[in-house]
């Protein structure tokens, strides 16, 4: 990669495909509040974000693990990965840890796939299934790196990297569902923001249609 090249953090690409807005809001303005499901994802976080390896019944887990794709310009840090050597070739299974229920959104799994795609440029390999952990369920959801996945993780990534070379952070738009759950409401008051935009918008089409 060019030296000027930003490298987008892998939480970014989860960020953006939630909301373009708190991407930037997160990424670019460097804004961040804690809230009840912030301070539960952290929780959850503190086991795995333990740098440390582990080895039981023929798989090694590494957790942790700093991760970089040169190709893609992405950079992170999973926070487990399994080394299946049971079969006479090792499989590779990024496990990512998340708070709750799994979401009706893919931002958990584009996360997971792209670390899945640092992976297998850092180590050369084909990597076929993940993991996402939940908090509230305890158990593991299975993630193929199919065709389909594969391909909107890279959407997200071309469209997150736009956006870090734009540098500039997009309009509010409220979504009851999404905004409400989000820690950063207070900054980015999308009610209020959203409402001016809409103001805006009328006042700009009172005045072209004076000039008409």
């Amino acid at each position: 990669m060019e030296d000027e090249v930003r490298l987008i953090p892998l939480s970014a690409l989860q960020h953006y495909l939630y909301c373009p807005r708190q991407c930037a809001l997160i990424h670019l303005e460097q804004q961040w509040a804690e809230n009840r499901y912030t301070a539960e994802g952290r929780i959850l976080h503190e086991r795995a974000d333990r740098l440390g390896h582990e080895r039981r019944r023929g798989v090694h887990t590494a957790m942790a693990l700093p991760l970089a794709s040169e190709r893609w310009g992405l950079t992170g840090i999973a926070d487990v990965v399994e080394f299946d050597e049971r079969e006479a070739q090792t499989i590779v299974r990024p496990i990512e840890y998340k708070r709750g229920r799994p979401k009706a959104h893919r931002a958990d799994e584009v996360q997971l796939c792209a670390q899945a795609l640092c992976l297998e440029e850092m180590l050369n390999v084909e990597i076929e299934h993940g993991a996402l952990f939940y908090g509230k369920t305890r158990r593991r959801k299975d993630v193929p790196f199919d065709k389909t996945l594969r391909a909107l993780t890279l959407d997200v990534i071309v469209s997150t990297r736009a956006l870090f070379d734009n540098n500039r952070t997009p309009p509010a738009v409220y979504e009851a569902k999404r905004c409400d759950r989000c820690s950063l409401i207070d900054a980015c008051q999308p009610q209020i923001m959203g409402k001016q935009r809409s103001a805006s918008r009328w006042l700009a089409r009172q005045l072209q249609s004076l000039d008409e």
